[in-house]
């Protein structure tokens, strides 16, 4: 995708590993914001329709791949969060606001770790071998060491926004912690083992599951 936008790589690369053949293109859904504003899907329910609008922070969109780890994040959870609406509402499915924050987790770590992007993240350690964006997961060369680092950074060095105890607060920490066990688990079952289609395969059907079957499958780890 030579020239196409940071989101849409993003979407691209999410697409490929979930199979969504039929997704609409974010580009089309986003708007910029200015300031300290963060990323945020807003969804309005019309008569048998939804309205969309995905605000991602300018700054971030601007700088792409040389964005921040932290800006990074925010395109891949805001694409994340579009596509998952999205494919629910294809196949007349409801979203919780959990499932939407456990896929991103998920889907953050797909793109950092086992995606064409993973190279393009700056953090401390040896520099990458060059990728195929093009390729879904488990066709990479699997690197534990940068794996571990990458996961360090989304799941443990991790700065909530909400206090413990609040709505918004205990939602962003049970998804933090079931997707850290679920990426745990894909590493030593799959990518550690070079098991590439049994990999795609647990993402494919955790991307499908409802919140139950999400919370047992991460839980299963």
């Amino acid at each position: 995708m030579q020239g196409a936008t940071f989101p849409a790589r993003i979407q691209q690369q999410l697409a490929l590993t979930y199979a969504l053949d039929d997704a609409p293109a974010v580009d089309d859904f986003i708007r910029p914001t200015d300031g300290s504003a963060r990323e945020a899907l807003l969804i309005r329910h019309g008569d048998g329709d939804i309205e969309v609008a995905l605000h991602l922070p300018r700054r971030a969109i601007a700088r792409g791949r040389e964005g921040t780890f932290d800006e990074i994040c925010q395109i891949v959870e805001g694409v994340s969060h579009f596509l998952y609406v999205a494919e629910r509402a294809r196949r007349e499915l409801p979203a919780t606001q959990l499932e939407l924050e456990l896929q991103a987790e998920v889907d953050k770590y797909v793109v950092l770790v086992h995606g064409g992007l993973a190279e393009e993240v700056e953090l401390p350690g040896p520099p990458l071998r060059r990728r195929d964006e093009g390729a879904p997961p488990g066709r990479q060369r699997f690197e534990p060491e940068r794996a571990a680092q990458i996961r360090a950074h989304l799941f443990e060095r991790v700065t909530f926004m909400d206090p413990p105890g609040t709505e918004t607060g205990d939602r962003y920490r049970i998804a933090n912690e079931l997707a850290a066990r679920f990426a745990g688990r894909l590493e030593a079952e799959f990518a550690r083992r070079g098991r590439h289609a049994e990999l795609l395969a647990a993402l494919r059907r955790f991307y499908a599951a409802g919140q139950t079957e999400k919370i047992a499958l991460a839980r299963a780890a």
